[in-house]
């Protein structure tokens, strides 16, 4: 009976051990002050619905569309982050691209609402954008365009290992910018909203 409750306390004893490591190890895995690579935005919550004033123009006459992009706000970016990139694709319709920002400024840490539809926009300052061709044909931004449907569009924010994507330009497209792009990534970030 002894050896029998002896070999009993030392299983319980060998269990609470192992447990008491295998619980301690996922905080201490955490590297201390590390923020996640997060981005946001004051217009829509992630999953959210986006508002009308961000869907497109071509789609519809609700006077309330006037396709301005969204503001967006990121924070986290790995360190060795030499500029920024942001893509926004249609997840419900093969992916498709809507929007390309690129050669953010590594200081930048938001894009307004409402960039301006150049390749060169005033704000960010230094910053291009890819033409869109589709249902409308502008630089940059084009909002969801789904008048039938409830589609998710996904934002992705890129901190980039260069501070210039000197091989896109004023004729690339929309596929071959998001193929650089991710091929210059050190990480990234995702927000989702509803339209």
């Amino acid at each position: 009976m002894t050896i029998k409750r002896a070999a009993s306390y030392a299983l319980l004893a060998a269990l609470t051990v192992t447990s008491s490591v295998a619980t301690a190890a996922p905080s201490s895995a955490a590297a201390p002050g590390s923020a996640a690579f997060t981005l946001t935005s004051a217009a829509f919550t992630e999953g959210g619905t986006i508002p009308k004033v961000h869907e497109c123009t071509s789609g519809g006459s609700d006077p309330r569309q006037h396709n301005e992009s969204p503001p967006l706000t990121w924070a986290g970016a790995p360190t060795g982050a030499r500029s920024y990139a942001l893509v926004m694709r249609d997840l419900d319709n093969n992916n498709l691209i809507h929007w390309v920002i690129y050669d953010i400024p590594v200081a930048a840490t938001s894009l307004p609402q409402n960039v301006e539809h150049a390749y060169r926009p005033a704000v960010p300052s230094g910053s291009r954008q890819i033409y869109y061709r589709g249902s409308a044909s502008l630089y940059g931004y084009q909002g969801p365009c789904s008048p039938r449907t409830v589609n998710t569009y996904e934002f992705v924010v890129y901190a980039l290992n260069r501070a210039s994507l000197t091989e896109l330009n004023t004729n690339s497209t929309t596929t071959t910018a998001a193929r650089v792009i991710a091929n210059a990534s050190l990480g990234s970030a995702r927000l989702t909203g509803e339209s």
